[in-house]
């Protein structure tokens, strides 16, 4: 049987996200979230501090480190070290001791601009992304209305010190997950809708297809549940106007992001995740509308939970989970 390459966004309908409790951490733009070997939630801040704070009961925040740039993407590492994917500064790693290394912060010879998601492998490889080699993260929306698609996957060995690029020309390369058997690794293109997929064992082997297309908004950071579930979060819903622009000419796309860049960006009222099963089928369309959180950038499932991280709100909040739908 020939392999399914392409499987759109499909749902028995969306339901409701549970009531969301708020955690206050002191600060704006907990981007992404993670959870150490403890169950503590780990975040990263505008003002450059990552964070941790324990789900359920007092919510006391520690300071693990203080990057000096902008912490976006997070992933923890077996011996207790952070993976940071800095837009400022780039990839880069923390110690229990708060010492914060820089892995890379060049590719091929050229700086690398805005550092966004990053995943570990067993064996310590390491995936992550660039999502523009154009705009930095206060641009965002310019890439996404510029359609650039100069966004890239990159894979640094164990111990290395120089990164491959194992996908170019992505349309604002954001989030990315392992399967859970490692053969392949996903990463979110938020301005086409849809996860791509690269196949690193098997006989596909570097073979590049779609996990799942047409979604429903802007898919984030991404994460792996439980039960092998690939969670999403979207940052907004899709938007007619902006589905059109990026279908004018390159002329009429820049001019639009003339006009728009000094407007304040308005984010809808709506949180919404989704949970994606094997073949890209939809397991969970989970979604609360004037919940007073806006703009979800991250997701995380523990403990019969999900955590909510968002680029622009001055906490995170979690909610109980649901069962698929």
């Amino acid at each position: 049987m020939t392999p399914r390459l392409s499987v759109t966004a499909r749902t028995a309908g969306p339901g409701v996200l549970p009531p969301l409790r708020p955690i206050p951490l002191g600060g704006t733009g907990p981007e992404d979230v993670v959870v150490d070997r403890e169950g503590r939630v780990i975040t990263g801040m505008a003002d450059g501090r990552v964070l941790r704070v324990r789900p359920r009961g007092p919510a006391r925040v520690e300071q693990i480190a203080r990057t000096g740039g902008r912490p976006l993407g997070l992933a923890v590492l077996p011996d207790g070290r952070l993976l940071v994917c800095d837009a400022e500064r780039g990839l880069l790693r923390v110690t229990p001791k708060a010492d914060v290394e820089v892995l890379v912060d060049r590719v091929a010879g050229e700086p690398l601009r805005f550092c966004s998601s990053v995943a570990a492998a067993a064996d310590g490889t390491v995936y992550f992304t660039a999502s523009s080699r154009r705009f930095g993260l206060q641009e965002w929306l310019g890439d996404l209305m510029e359609r650039t698609a100069t966004g890239r996957l990159l894979r640094l060995p164990p111990g290395g010190d120089e990164p491959e690029v194992l996908l170019d020309d992505l349309d604002f390369a954001n989030g990315v997950v392992l399967a859970e058997d490692e053969s392949w690794v996903a990463v979110a293109e938020t301005g086409a809708y849809r996860l791509t997929r690269l196949w690193l064992s098997g006989p596909r082997t570097g073979q590049r297809d779609t996990l799942v297309e047409n979604l429903p908004g802007f898919p984030g950071n991404l994460s792996r549940g439980t039960d092998g579930t690939v969670w999403v979060a979207l940052a907004g819903p899709r938007q007619r106007p902006l589905d059109w622009l990026r279908r004018a000419p390159a002329g009429v796309r820049r001019a639009a992001w003339r006009a728009a860049r000094p407007l304040p960006v308005r984010p809808r009222p709506v949180a919404r995740v989704l949970g994606i099963g094997p073949g890209g089928r939809i397991r969970h369309d989970l979604r609360r509308r004037g919940a007073g959180y806006r703009m979800v950038t991250g997701v995380y499932e523990h403990d019969g939970m999900l955590i909510l991280g968002s680029l622009l709100e001055k906490g995170i909040v979690v909610c109980e989970l649901p069962g698929p739908v």
